[in-house]
């Protein structure tokens, strides 16, 4: 007599690859970028790279190459790489098409927005100004981009989401620098958007996301320009 065939549970769980070296050692460069490690207009040597990654220098000729290709660093010739300086062009253009979005987002949000998720934004409030008191620039970064990408959750809109995790780690780029001179009246601008979810007022709720990235937008481009000036 035949024993009756039995399915599995639980099917088998896919084998976990690991990311190929130049994919890794591609990541962890741009990440020292994007955190502010590795500076703009900073000197990249590849030896130097290579013996801080633990890595050979092909690796790191490849990564570099690919992301002189997507505007993270310059190749100059006879000189080297160098991490790219972003212009106030470069900005203006970039965070004009992110504050289209993040107003968008903080309508949508006023509108779908439970008292779970108030909850949940008063906690990304409340990790921001923490950060902001013992002047931790990381934190400061790290809990802005969350608190904003959780209010683009909220808009309920897949399509926003996606368009905003495109452009969200040049945001990050750019964010870094200022994230302490700006972190008093950034965050206090923050609360006043919180509290307009919370009043389910997509208008003001609107306007004041707004504002809030035109001023970001402004302070960074000045700070550019100073920057640039002092180099001159």
């Amino acid at each position: 007599m035949r024993e009756p065939r039995t399915s599995p549970t639980t099917p088998p769980k896919p084998v976990v690859r690991p990311a190929p070296l130049r994919q890794a050692v591609h990541d962890a460069l741009l990440e020292l970028v994007v955190g502010g490690v590795l500076p703009p207009g900073h000197h990249l040597v590849e030896a130097e790279l290579a013996e801080k990654l633990g890595v050979s220098r092909q690796p790191v000729r490849e990564a570099l190459l690919r992301l002189q290709v997507d505007g993270w660093v310059e190749l100059r010739p006879g000189q080297g790489a160098f991490v790219h300086r972003p212009t106030v062009e470069e900005a203006t253009q970039l965070l004009g098409v992110r504050a289209i979005l993040e107003t968008y987002s903080a309508r949508g949000a006023a509108q779908h927005a439970t008292g779970p998720d108030i909850a949940r934004l008063w906690e990304l409030q409340a990790a921001g100004v923490s950060a902001l008191a013992v002047d931790d620039a990381r934190g400061i970064v790290e809990a802005n981009a969350a608190l904003h990408g959780f209010i683009t959750d909220l808009a309920r809109n897949p399509v926003l989401a996606e368009l905003i995790r495109q452009v969200d780690r040049r945001v990050r780029w750019y964010y870094t620098p200022i994230a302490r001179p700006r972190g008093k009246d950034a965050w206090n601008e923050h609360a006043e958007i919180i509290d307009r979810i919370a009043a389910g007022d997509p208008e003001q709720a609107e306007e004041l996301m707004r504002r809030h990235t035109r001023t970001t937008t402004d302070f960074y481009c000045r700070q550019l320009t100073a920057a640039s000036r002092v180099r001159a």
